[in-house]
């Protein structure tokens, strides 16, 4: 496989993300599956099946202000079906296109609601498994791998531009030109905050709107860290911001890794400073950790290969199934 060479219309950290965000994505037939939480919640899942009975099932978890419609998770279930393996797409909670029914949502910690969904999807077909995730979606696979009860099924996990400190991710966001990404996602979640409140309220599910309510105003909210701390924390079980980023961080959880897994990170991240990944000697032994040159946030695009990243992913899977 050719090594990653950024493409000289794609030179910075911050175009190669911007690019990943506005790419074309294939169209892909996939077939929606709801499944109901013990909470009283849903989650959806976007499967696309490949005839691969005799393959891992991949299953792939998005990032922060993202979805199963996401252009990354799009280009990676094209490119699993083309070799054979079927693929689930998780959208966590909220993330499906409607509105969960709780105050609650989803968090970088989100580990349980994951077991749930991989419950239910091996209740229904038993079988070997394979796990993506993508920024937020990978901090939240790390954590996971680490607690599942599902470990005897896995064969192998992939982390994408994960944030491992998410303190130090969020102090990032708070200067220079990550401040806007910050601003992005801020913007994001009190949006759907805001909409997912006015929803509960037409519905008139009263205790929900109340959670929500107590929260207090929105719009004195400046930072990521501000929304963690107002409205995340609370909302989820957390002290603070400051608990919530020491629960939740996966760079603690990288040495319980249970099967090989592959780390992919670019050193041009705008968003992930360099301090937040872990060291060698923090890792487990299966981890195999790429800290590319070039990449951005998720991007990963190379000179003549648009698909370097999925193409990457599936060698390692591949990879593993030999060993």
């Amino acid at each position: 496989m050719a090594a990653l060479s950024a493409p000289w219309w794609l030179p910075g950290g911050h175009l190669q993300t911007i690019w990943r965000k506005l790419a074309t994505a294939p169209t892909l037939i996939r077939q929606r599956q709801r499944i109901e939480l013990a909470d009283g919640d849903f989650i959806d899942v976007d499967r696309l099946p490949a005839g691969g009975d005799n393959k891992p099932l991949v299953f792939l978890l998005h990032g922060l202000a993202g979805c199963s419609a996401s252009p990354y998770i799009l280009a990676m279930q094209h490119t699993l079906h083309s070799a054979g393996y079927d693929s689930v797409a998780m959208n966590l909670r909220g993330c499906s296109g409607e509105h969960n029914r709780l105050a609650v949502a989803y968090h970088s910690g989100c580990s349980d609601d994951v077991e749930q969904v991989i419950a239910a999807l091996m209740a229904a077909q038993p079988r070997p498994l394979v796990v993506i995730g993508y920024s937020l979606g990978a901090n939240v696979l790390i954590k996971w791998l680490s607690e599942t009860g599902f470990k005897p099924q896995l064969r192998a996990a992939v982390s994408v531009s994960n944030p491992f400190s998410l303190d130090l991710c969020c102090a990032q966001m708070k200067t220079g030109m990550a401040y806007w990404y910050g601003r992005y996602f801020l913007r994001r979640l009190r949006t759907d905050l805001q909409n997912k409140h006015a929803d509960l309220v037409r519905q008139g599910v009263d205790d929900e709107v109340q959670r929500i309510q107590q929260l207090g105003p929105l719009d004195g909210l400046q930072t990521l860290w501000d929304f963690d701390d107002a409205v995340t924390a609370p909302l989820h079980g957390f002290a603070g911001a400051e608990d919530y980023y020491l629960r939740c961080s996966s760079r603690q959880f990288i040495a319980d890794t249970p099967v090989p897994t592959l780390v992919v990170h670019s050193h041009n991240d705008p968003i992930i400073p360099p301090q937040s990944l872990p060291r060698a000697d923090e890792m487990s032994s299966l981890v195999s950790c790429e800290i590319l040159p070039f990449g951005g946030h998720v991007g990963f695009t190379s000179k003549g290969q648009n698909d370097w990243l999925e193409r990457r992913i599936l060698r390692f899977i591949e990879q593993s199934q030999l060993s």
